[in-house]
């Protein structure tokens, strides 16, 4: 945003009031204003590109959403959420398409998820989504990272990760919010795991049920 333009809009939520264009009539605002900005806006501020009263002005609660790469337990339940929304449901991964994003940095975040989502729906016509169907760049990325684990480590990894799950799951009585308390993970992981080790034929709720 220009420079005058902040002053312009300083002044509206300042006096609550502006003036239309042409215009010396006073038009009363009574608005909540809520901003978001990819940008470092304390740095512009240093630099002068951003007006210091504007900023605390707009700053009264600030909510900082960290960049995918640094949530990685959401980008599964994101990533089922675009393929279900542009397959109607049909659709699935396999389980190297599953390391695969979670190996991705995601430096365009969510929105990039979301358009690779859009690919592999298309390519792969409602079925199983495989690395095939993945852009070049994501698995160019994947397979340049020095870290990478090999199918292998993938493998065991899941599994000490699926037995340590599902005994605290056993040892909190079934109840998902300990269990995800215990394990240091959101519940909305946790029940994203659970659905996908009963989808393989392993007990994931209370004796009976």
């Amino acid at each position: 945003m220009a420079l005058p333009l902040q002053a312009k809009l300083l002044r509206v939520i300042q006096d609550g009031r502006f003036q239309r264009v042409g215009s010396n009539l006073d038009i009363h605002s009574d608005a909540r204003i809520v901003a978001s900005t990819n940008r470092d806006l304390e740095t512009a501020v240093q630099q002068g590109r951003f007006r210091e009263d504007l900023y605390y002005r707009l700053n009264v609660v600030e909510l900082h959403v960290p960049p995918l790469r640094e949530r990685p337990e959401d980008i599964l339940p994101l990533a089922n959420h675009f393929l279900r929304q542009f397959t109607g449901g049909r659709a699935r991964f396999a389980p190297s398409v599953v390391a695969i994003l979670q190996q991705y940095p995601w430096p365009g975040n969510v929105r990039e998820l979301r358009n690779v989502m859009e690919r592999a729906a298309l390519l792969c016509r409602g079925e199983l989504v495989l690395p095939d169907h993945l852009p070049a760049r994501v698995l160019q990325a994947v397979e340049n990272r020095p870290e990478a684990p090999t199918s292998t480590e993938l493998l065991r990894l899941e599994e000490v990760e699926r037995q340590k799950i599902l005994e605290t799951l056993r040892r909190c009585g079934f109840n998902r919010t300990e269990t995800a308390r215990a394990l240091g993970i959101s519940r909305r992981t946790l029940v994203y795991k659970l659905q996908r080790y009963r989808e393989a034929g392993y007990t994931v709720d209370p004796p009976g049920e």
